[in-house]
């Protein structure tokens, strides 16, 4: 979303200055091109030397350095970010004050506006300043943040800059098409693990990557958006409506659950299809041999298909070998609109990857085949045919 687009960072300021250096670096590392614009107070806390090597670009910060720059800075410009958004800057820009080059550009652009806060949590619960932000929030400014926690004055509470993922992921999703508002998305994700005691387990290698890039690729898109995990390290999109779960059962339940709102389900969790068919309530002692017997679990997917109405229905088949022939029964069989082939033994394509090889396969039995490409592509491809496909059932 950021590849080639022109981003103004503005910074203000505060202590968390020192962020907004990673923030430039991770923008340029997206693709975009990155201006940014100081106020004197800013450069008080960071030097602009560090931001232009960053950048490869002049700082600006004196409104009469060059004549023009208030309006020539923001013609261009894609998307418009402060950070850190110090109480006094917010407060310029809600009553019009254009004091110096920053409010100046505020005044003159036109566009999308992200503003992430960062103040002592005495200053933000202040009632003008949230008067402000209200305000500002009305005439289509993005807000994120602040976060809670330790401040730099050694206080506890709200006001904290958010981190810097969190500004480059709302920074992705201002920049998307919103192709995707009103629709409500049920997404599974990660593996689902059945105990077989206190300590062991059965699982499997998923690690939610691909569940967690489609859920994010859907909210960036104006989607609302469930996500349903089961264990995984992967920090949940932030905007999602997140479920955690361990078991099959646990899932199922939850699924169902959340089904009656959702207008499309995309299943990328791999579900134990098998679990014990006791699970001791201590832990078990090593033995020479121990023989586990198991039972099957629900098919939610089946499930599903038996349910589904006019939802759009989509799954994913994890093969060892590009096997179409069990892909496409899976799909007629559990009756889906779409599933998703991965060949888990092509490299780049396996577990614990941020990247995947896949083919869709659709009703009509129409076979499409895509390249080695980052996990969050192959969930934009996946909401792309899933468009298509709603499209059709009107």
């Amino acid at each position: 979303m950021l590849k080639d687009q022109n981003v103004l960072l503005g910074i203000t300021g505060s202590i968390a200055a020192y962020k907004s250096v990673d923030i430039a670096r991770r923008l340029i590392e997206k693709g975009a091109h990155v201006q940014v614009v100081m106020t004197e107070a800013a450069c008080r806390f960071i030097t602009p030397y560090i931001l232009e090597a960053v950048t490869g670009t002049p700082v600006y910060s004196n409104l009469f350095d060059d004549p023009f720059s208030h309006i020539n800075l923001s013609k261009e410009a894609h998307l418009f970010i402060i950070a850190p958004a110090t109480a006094n800057t917010i407060n310029k820009f809600s009553c019009g004050i254009a004091d110096n080059l920053l409010s100046n550009l505020w005044l003159t652009y036109e566009g999308p506006v992200l503003i992430a806060p960062a103040m002592n949590s005495r200053m933000y619960r202040n009632p003008v300043v949230k008067k402000h932000i209200r305000e500002l929030n009305k005439s289509g400014v993005q807000f994120i943040g602040p976060a809670s926690g330790s401040l730099a004055c050694g206080e506890e509470g709200e006001g904290r800059m958010v981190e810097v993922a969190e500004i480059i992921e709302a920074a992705e999703a201002a920049l998307a098409t919103k192709d995707l508002t009103g629709q409500n998305i049920l997404v599974t994700a990660g593996p689902t693990v059945e105990p077989i005691d206190p300590v062991r387990f059965i699982s499997n290698r998923s690690s939610g990557k691909m569940g967690y890039a489609i859920a994010r690729a859907a909210l960036r898109r104006g989607a609302d958006v469930t996500l349903i995990s089961g264990p995984s390290s992967l920090e949940p999109p932030a905007g999602v409506s997140f479920i955690s779960v361990e078991r099959t059962s646990e899932m199922e339940a939850e699924v169902f659950k959340h089904l009656k709102k959702a207008t499309a389900v995309i299943m990328a969790a791999a579900v134990s299809d098998y679990s014990p068919s006791e699970t001791a309530k201590v832990k078990l002692r090593k033995k020479d041999e121990m023989l586990l017997k198991l039972k099957r679990n629900a098919d939610i997917l089946r499930e599903l298909g038996k349910k589904k109405g006019n939802r759009v229905l989509i799954g994913f088949a994890a093969e060892s070998g590009k096997d179409m022939n069990s892909a496409s029964t899976k799909l007629k069989e559990k009756n889906l609109d779409l599933i998703v082939l991965n060949d888990i033994s092509c490299e780049g394509s396996g577990f614990d990857v941020d990247t995947n090889i896949v083919t869709i396969i659709d009703r009509k039995g129409n076979v499409t085949d895509y390249p080695l490409m980052k996990k969050i592509e192959v969930a934009n491809v996946i909401l792309d045919t899933m468009l298509q496909v709603k499209g059709e059932k009107k």
